[in-house]
């Protein structure tokens, strides 16, 4: 049965390479995709193909490309194989397109994810050209069942001067419901209150409406999204979830949380969705979840009955999962809500629903300070991600790490970050397999004592407290003692040696 029950639609099917004619050189592009689902599988390719042809000619072709978070491969990837991207934002995880930003080959705006869409409708990056979005289908009526994510689709479908859909017969017709698309002005002085009182309520429509003589092509396409496994759990992954649920139990305890806790938020990765899966076993029941993706330690939750609700923009799956939540997709509909980026992260439903956060970083310092996007504070490694939208506007704001890297040659527990994303203003909890710092209410040297007691690794342990006497010693007790040239000498002497260990 065709996807496309539109016929003003199906006029428009075409090759993929036909449809990526449609974008020219310089072209500012709006590609849906957010963190490997729902991103287009064809067109990116044939337009990589078209910029290495014309490149070969010796004329210029590069685009700037516009998505919701981190796509994959077979877009991020083969642009940037191919030297095709000018300019990139607001996030990205693509190993080429990395190394390309780091040469600085392309340009590479991180921005906040909950703003990168209002700072496109206002104009401040630019117009954009075309939209390159993934639909599950297109209904009789002219409208678009969004696939495995949101994100900015919204925006890109309603700002952009033409429309590319590739149709995914991959992913199941059964996410019709699963969406909740919620038109709102974008921008000041017409936005209004976003109506969310409790993660589970849905205060939108099932599609996305588009106006129908902006879609210039339609392709098909039967192709998976870019699916990672998990890393299994390890020891050291339990020991982070136990602490994190340990204090999390105190907090119901002493009366400052309910016993099904308050709205999840889960960073990507291996050690957020490690704890999810503790959660599984923890004592919380009837828990809800606002977040940005939906990992495989969430669909667990929510197939046991401990997570009654969760709503995210997207998912993040290993293949057996996607393949799970595909077979299904009509039964999850009642249980997950995907929606536009820009209500998923908004600051101000965060704060109202009282998220607790949990995400990942490269480094904290003994005050507090989160380092989630530098290596040795040059190196761009992923980006900010929506980290930065929950941490700030969270009830609970935690970090989770290991800490200790590359082997035990670096601490993940610095003196100074080399590079700040957020500040020891918004870090309220540091956890490692070592131990959780609660750092609410303290000053700074009691939270340097904190991180350096309960997050440090024994073999950094001693250089950490050295470091820290003698930074009060030479800063004569001011209020956030440093010595900035030992401080700086932690990431030197890793530069010079491969290891800060003395």
């Amino acid at each position: 049965m065709s996807r496309i029950g539109s016929e003003k639609f199906r006029n428009k099917v075409m090759s993929a390479e036909q449809a990526a004619t449609f974008i020219k050189n310089g072209a500012s592009v709006g590609f849906s995709g957010f963190t490997g689902s729902g991103y287009p599988k064809a067109v990116p390719g044939a337009l990589a193909s078209r910029i290495q042809a014309s490149h070969a000619d010796g004329q210029p072709f590069r685009i700037g490309v516009f998505t919701g978070a981190s796509t994959a491969p077979e877009l991020d990837g083969v642009l940037a194989e191919v030297d095709g991207i000018a300019w990139r934002m607001p996030y990205q995880s693509d190993p080429v397109l990395r190394r390309k930003i780091n040469e600085g080959a392309t340009d590479y705006c991180d921005i906040h994810l909950g703003l990168s869409g209002p700072l496109t409708a206002s104009g401040f990056l630019g117009k954009l050209d075309v939209a390159v979005i993934e639909v599950t289908a297109v209904t009789a009526d002219g409208e678009l069942i969004p696939s495995s994510s949101l994100g900015n689709n919204l925006l890109w479908i309603e700002t952009a001067d033409q429309v590319i859909l590739e149709v995914n017969h991959w992913q199941s017709p059964d996410l019709h419901g699963m969406h909740d698309v919620y038109y709102q002005p974008a921008l000041p002085p017409n936005r209004v209150p976003i109506p969310i009182v409790a993660p589970g309520d849905r205060i939108g429509q099932k599609t996305l409406k588009i106006d129908p003589d902006k879609v210039v092509a339609v392709v098909e396409t039967d192709a998976p999204d870019r699916n990672s496994p998990f890393k299994p759990l390890d020891d050291q992954s339990k020991l982070i979830a136990g602490h994190l649920l340990d204090f999390l139990s105190q907090e119901v305890a002493a009366g400052r949380l309910a016993k099904n806790l308050l709205p999840l938020q889960s960073g990507v990765g291996n050690i957020a969705n490690a704890v999810l899966a503790g959660l599984l076993d923890g004592p919380f029941e009837a828990m809800t979840s606002y977040t940005e993706v939906i990992q495989d330690g969430m669909v667990d939750l929510l197939d046991s009955g401990k997570m009654t609700v969760a709503s995210a923009t997207a998912f993040s799956l290993s293949p057996e999962y996607a393949e799970k939540l595909n077979n299904a997709a009509a039964w999850y509909s009642r249980k997950i809500i995907l929606r536009p980026q820009d209500v998923s992260n908004n600051p101000e439903v965060i704060r109202r629903l009282g998220v607790i956060a949990c995400n990942g970083l490269i480094e904290a310092d003994i005050y507090g300070n989160v380092n989630s996007t530098h290596i040795m504070g040059s190196r761009m490694q992923n980006g900010l991600g929506g980290s930065g939208d929950f941490t700030r506007n969270a009830y609970i704001s935690s970090f989770v790490t290991p800490s200790v890297a590359k082997g035990g040659a670096i601490s993940c527990i610095v003196p100074m970050v080399s590079h700040v994303d957020h500040t020891e203003h918004d870090v309220q909890v540091i956890i490692t397999e070592q131990g959780l710092a609660d750092l609410r209410g303290l000053a700074p040297r009691k939270r340097a004592r904190a991180i350096i007691d309960k997050c440090a690794h024994p073999d950094f342990k001693a250089p950490l407290e050295e470091y820290f006497e003698r930074a009060q010693r030479l800063a004569n007790s001011q209020h956030t003692p440093h010595d900035l040239r030992t401080a700086l000498g932690w990431h030197v002497r890793f530069l010079e040696t491969g290891s800060m260990k003395a």
